[in-house]
């Protein structure tokens, strides 16, 4: 039997160690699914319930692994419901392949049914996107669309025709090699001599660390004993940066910590290294900035910067240690670190679970979920007051994993990216937590995990409502309107899919039922009835978020909202 346009296509994606394509079938990928059936030895389909979750679940892959994915829509509406998920992964800078199938190769043009044009729509989302117009371009566009992937590390898009995938392949080009290995980027090392003169001669430095120190744990730590330089790191740096950490001081921005936000603007000068973090009214004014970058694009993106280095984060440490003059002055790190550490402090007073006292406060089911998990678990978590309760109370050993929409900021990425995360790692503790509205927006693909039979757990802060978008018409002195959501018991529901379903509206039940749930050996769901008037202040409270607050509760009592307030106040003054 000839080989056909779609064998190639897999069978040069399996080349590229893709080892699954998430996606749902559709008639115009019927090339592309029978072609994975038949070389299912080498990979699988994996059928989610909608697109936008099979991206987000090739990006989480991708995430964890650093290798390159894949994913999957039909023609027209297909395809487009993968692009959400794409962003995600783009931003998130993760090496995805996507192919969005077309409808026949003779009809374009003719507003035939479905018809759309994914070059086009998909080119923001990619670094590369193209269009297969005859069956001579596979393997080469599809090479190049790998390559592009991984040197870049973004998403690829392939736009395939249905009716072409299932022609006969004419190319002779053979079956590529694909190297994922990326290179060392190493510093022009006049940058370097400036940035150590500049580290030595100044008294106060503060080092921002963020996903770029991957791998680099050991040169951090280094680095920050010789400078006596509290570290702060941005949230995608978490997980690599916060264990073993005697320098950590926490987050900044505005799911961060006070203590962070102190270290930076205490500094004389501020050490950036592989953070694109981005919110500018955090970076201080007065200090003198070193940012060490593996994009030379990315160098005074976010605040202005003095020195500018572009190498990897490893490769610029390594070079800079021996040019380091060993710092006495501890002063700096101590109040950062005993900042820190009354930071801490109150946020574990916050993180309360007494017995009786309903409704539950969020904060304690995240600290009970943080003791009992996994020390290797990976967690995703929803954009929102999930993401807050990640950043704050999970705590990092190595071994653990964070997934999150960081970047892109979306709704609804918890339940995939675990998805995602379960299918690679099958044998690891992956748990989601998800919020009310998050996982509502993609709950069709709950039912995926008994399909796929995938033992994720998933946690649910239920409050009845969007409630990071309530707190911020809250700061600007907006009465909340249109965030109300009037939920099941998702327990029940998780029951009638064939899956696990537990609720717990009371304090005393949480460690429990978590315990149960996580021990489980399948999927499970928890539903957390907790409390919606938890009050979720940044670290540099200023006059306008007060001001906005004091609007809020005039305005409240005026629109007869007056036990909002009340209740508000019961929950954050008198714990």
């Amino acid at each position: 039997m000839a080989r056909r346009v779609a064998d190639v296509v897999v069978e040069t994606l399996i080349s590229a160690g893709v080892s699954r394509v998430y996606g749902v079938s559709g008639d115009s990928l019927n090339g592309i699914t029978d072609s994975i059936r038949s070389h299912s030895k080498d990979i699988t389909w994996v059928h989610v319930r909608h697109e936008e979750a099979a991206a987000f679940a090739a990006g989480a892959e991708s995430q964890l692994t650093g290798k390159l994915t894949a994913c999957a829509g039909s023609c027209g509406p297909g395809n487009l419901h993968l692009i959400n998920g794409l962003y995600d992964c783009h931003r998130t800078r993760v090496p995805v392949v996507a192919i969005a199938a077309q409808i026949p190769i003779r009809e374009l043009g003719s507003n035939y049914f479905q018809e759309t044009h994914p070059e086009i729509l998909f080119r923001e989302c990619s670094n590369y996107c193209e269009l297969i117009s005859h069956v001579d371009q596979i393997p080469r566009v599809l090479e190049i669309a790998i390559r592009t992937a991984i040197s870049k590390s973004g998403v690829s898009v392939i736009v395939l025709p249905g009716d072409l995938a299932l022609d006969e392949a004419t190319s002779k080009r053979p079956i590529p090699n694909f190297s994922g290995e990326k290179p060392n980027v190493s510093p022009f090392l006049g940058d370097i001599s400036k940035a150590a003169d500049a580290l030595n001669s100044s008294t106060k430095v503060t080092i921002l660390a963020g996903a770029g120190c991957a791998g680099a744990h050991s040169q951090l730590m280094d680095v920050a004993s010789i400078l006596q330089a509290p570290i702060v790191h941005a949230f995608r740096g978490k997980e690599f940066v916060e264990y073993d950490n005697p320098y950590d001081v926490g987050m900044t921005g505005l799911l961060g910590f006070s203590s962070g936000y102190y270290a930076m603007m205490d500094s004389d000068l501020l050490l950036m290294l592989g953070t694109d973090f981005p919110y500018q009214q955090f970076y201080p004014s007065e200090a003198t900035i070193v940012q060490v970058d593996i994009r030379g694009e990315q160098l005074g993106r976010r605040t202005k910067v003095d020195i500018g280095i572009i190498g990897g984060v490893v490769e610029t440490l390594d070079a800079l240690k021996p040019l380091l003059t060993q710092k006495a002055d501890s002063r700096h790190l101590k109040a950062s670190r005993d900042h820190y550490q009354k930071t801490r402090k109150d946020l574990e007073d916050l993180a309360k679970g007494e017995p009786g006292r309903i409704p539950i406060h969020p904060q304690y089911v995240t600290k009970v979920l943080n003791e009992i998990a996994a020390d290797d678990a990976i967690f995703s978590f929803d954009v929102g007051t999930p993401t807050i309760w990640a950043a704050r109370y999970l705590r990092m050993n190595g071994k653990r994993r964070l997934l999150g929409s960081f970047s892109h900021g979306s709704m609804a990425n918890a339940l995939p990216q675990a998805i995602g995360a379960q299918e690679v790692f099958p044998n690891r503790q992956v748990i989601s937590l998800s919020g009310d509205g998050g996982f509502a927006m993609l709950m069709g693909d709950f039912l995926s995990l008994a399909q796929l039979h995938l033992p994720v757990k998933i946690v649910i802060f239920n409050n009845g409502s969007l409630d990071f978008v309530e707190l911020e018409m809250k700061s600007a002195g907006i009465v909340d309107y249109g965030t109300e959501l009037k939920n099941p018991d998702f327990s029940k529901l998780a029951e009638a899919a064939g899956v696990a379903g537990f609720r717990v509206e009371r304090p005393e039940d949480v460690r429990p039922v978590l315990t149960k749930a996580l021990s489980l050996p399948g999927p499970a769901l928890v539903d957390c009835v907790v409390n919606r008037q938890e009050l979720l202040i940044p670290p540099n409270l200023n006059f306008e978020v007060v001001k906005g607050f004091t609007l809020y509760m005039i305005r409240a009592v005026l629109n007869g909202k007056g036990d909002e307030i009340v209740d508000l106040a019961k929950t954050n003054l008198f714990r």
